[in-house]
This record gives C-alpha cells, structure tokens and sequence, in this order.
C-alpha cells in the first residue's frame, strides 16, 4: 500500500494556525521596538533634566534660612546694592512703566524698589499721626498749593422793577506747601549683609518706618515750618469768639492747668462749623486721654466711650479720638486737645518716592544707607480746627 506523502508541496499555502503564529511573533517584536525606543526618549529626557538641576544648583548659595523664596528681578538687584554695592543689576534692568520707582537716579541714589516702599508707607499710615484722619496728597513738584474760597459771594432780595447792586465777589487764597527732605541714616555690618539669611529689605524697610513715622508725627503738630512741615499748634490761636482766618481759634477749659467737667469739650465741639463736625476727630496724648475718659456729665455718665469691636477708635461726645503722643501734657495754658476735620483742615503733600543712597566708606566696617523722602504739611483750612486751651480764658 503507498504511504500518504506529509511534506507541503512547494508553492501551497500553509496552515491558518501557522500564519497566526507568524502574525503575532511580528507583532511582539514591533512592540518591542517601539517600548525600547520610548525608554530610550524618557532616559533621555531625564539625563537633560538631571543636568538642568545640577547646572542650577552649582549657582545657588546655600539657604540658611527655613524659608526661602524667589525673588523678583528688580528685588536681587536691590538687594546686591544694599550688601555688596554691585549697581549692574540696576543699571541694566528693564522694567515696565509701572515699576518706575526702581530706575536710577542722577544723583547716585536708587529708588527703593516696590515692596520695600509699599512697607513703609502702610507703616506710616497705620502711625497714630495727624497723618492718617488728614488730607494725603502725592506731588511731583517742590511744593503744593491750596486754593481755598474762605468768603462769601453776597446775595440779595430783588423785584421786577427794582435795581439791583453789585455783590460782594468772593476771595480766593492761595496756601502754599513747600515739601521738605525727611532723612533716615541706619546702618549694618558688612558681614550681616553677607548673610543670606537676613531680610535686608525688611529690616530696612522697619527702621526707616519707624524714624520716618515719628519725626512726621512731630512735626505735624508742632513743627515750626523751618525746614519740616507747620503743625497744628505753630499757628497763632485766639479766642474762637474773636477769630479770623488765618488763626486757629481755641475754647478755654475754664480752669487753670485742669479740667473738671466735660462741659468745655461741649463747647469745643460746637465751637466748630456743623459742615466740619460730622468728620470731626479728637486729637490728644494718651496723658490727656486719662484724664478725659474719667470725666461725667450731670448725669453721672462717662463721656468716653470705648469701641464695641475690635478695631474700633474710641469715642468722646460720639466722636473719634486720636492718640498722638506729640501733643502737648495738660498745664497752663497749653492747647492738648484738637479737634477738628483734619481731612479739611490739614493737608500733607508728599513725593511718592523714596531714595536710599549706600556707603560703604564712612563708617567701616558698617555699611550707611541714606534714605530720603520729601514730605510737607500745613493747615489748608483754619475754620475747621479748634483748640482747647487749658487756662480760665
């Protein structure tokens, strides 16, 4: 019998189970292919970043300080020339128009850079100083002028046939408020500013607050006008009965050197035009406050008033009152309370940038920062402050 021959004959197509297995081992190997070239790709890209780090890193000082976070171009630039002198990065910073206050100065100085000036000018609006219930005004020039219509335009009755006269024409008046320098020279060790740690912007920043805040305060109370602003109590007072513009009228306490009774504060209150009272303030010392705040009416209740929340000034009559510690002790004669609307009554006028000058030389091993500003303050409205006077008349 002839045996069935087993091999394929040349040219005949093989089994569905081989071609199968032939599909899926080309498969797996294209796969293959691919999953080696992906890895391929990520290691690749991993080494790259590896390498960005370690090059990033290399430039990096070490920070010894828990938090450390970046800073803005415009702020290490300030920073180098506050520790190290090193103006470059100021010289070659390109800043939008908004952030103007941080370009360079002709006279060698450089304007405080953004922040910085922000954290000073919150400190000295927060000060307890006429500066916060006043008029605040930002100026470009050297001084600041005040218009101020202080007389009446004249009116009167007429009928169809009469004749009618001329009025009295209103009187405009010029107050001008020149601006003066405000200078602050603190100073650092040249390896405290080596540290990296140290919040050179900060620390700066606080203690030029601090002078900045309490020479202003002084000086919008009593300054005499030389070289600093006029305060309040520099201009001459008279009798509110016999007052005139230009003189800031004053109410006596009745007692000499004292005060017994609240009734003269009533009389303060209303010695002052109604349009002036709804903003009306107290100004006066904390000295002052303890003796006023025990004061009754006939009554027997206390004529102070604390704030119910949080936050809230404390109130005398209903109005608010302003610790300023430059106002003057109760004694003879003296006017140690104000009150008025100062946001009328009293304007500061202020350029808007401050200038810090570094020295490196004065003072070795200490470095000095010069910092500047230029403030001025007058009274723009003589009718709407009035003074208690602490004598019998």
């Amino acid at each position: 019998m002839t045996m069935t021959e087993r091999d394929s004959r040349a040219g005949e197509d093989v089994s569905p189970a081989q071609a199968l297995n032939a599909a899926i081992a080309g498969f797996m190997s294209d796969f293959k292919d691919f999953s080696n070239g992906v890895n391929a790709k990520l290691q690749k890209q991993d080494d790259r970043m590896n390498k960005l780090d370690r090059k990033t890193m290399m430039n990096a000082r070490p920070a010894l300080a828990a938090a450390a976070s970046e800073e803005a171009p415009h702020q290490k630039a300030f920073a180098a020339y506050l520790r190290s002198g090193d103006d470059d990065g100021l010289r070659g910073l390109e800043l939008e128009g908004k952030a103007l206050n941080t370009s360079v100065a002709a006279d060698g100085g450089y304007l405080v850079d953004p922040q910085t000036a922000a954290t000073i000018q919150s400190t000295l609006s927060s000060t307890a100083s006429i500066r916060s219930i006043a008029n605040v005004v930002n100026v470009d020039a050297t001084s600041y002028d005040v218009l101020v219509d202080h007389t009446e335009l004249g009116a009167g009755w007429a009928t169809e046939a009469s004749t009618i006269t001329e009025t009295d024409t209103p009187q405009i008046e010029r107050i001008s408020i020149p601006l003066h320098e405000l200078s602050a020279l603190p100073k650092a060790s040249q390896r405290l500013l080596d540290d990296s740690a140290f919040d050179i912007e900060g620390w700066l920043a606080g203690r030029i607050a601090d002078k900045f805040a309490r020479s202003e305060a002084n000086a919008f109370v009593a300054g005499d006008g030389v070289d600093k602003p006029t305060g309040i109590l520099n201009y001459t007072s008279v009798d509110n009965d016999s007052w005139s513009w230009g003189n800031i009228g004053y109410v006596p306490s009745g007692t000499a050197g004292g005060i017994t009774r609240a009734d003269p504060i009533v009389d303060l209150v209303y010695a002052l035009g109604a349009e002036y009272r709804a903003n009306g303030t107290f100004v006066m010392n904390s000295k002052t406050a303890g003796t006023v705040r025990k004061l009754k009416d006939n009554d027997g209740r206390f004529v102070w008033v604390d704030g119910l929340a949080v936050g809230e000034p404390a109130r005398l009559l209903g109005y608010r009152v302003l610790i300023a510690e430059d106002m003057p002790d109760i004694a003879d004669d003296a006017m140690a309370i104000a009150f008025g609307d100062f946001s009328a009554g009293y304007t500061v006028a202020e350029r808007p940038d401050l200038r810090v000058l570094r020295d490196p030389f004065s003072a070795k091993p200490h470095v000095l920062f010069y910092a500047t500003k230029r403030v001025g303050g007058a009274v723009s409205d003589f009718a709407a402050i009035k003074l208690l006077k602490f004598a019998v008349s």
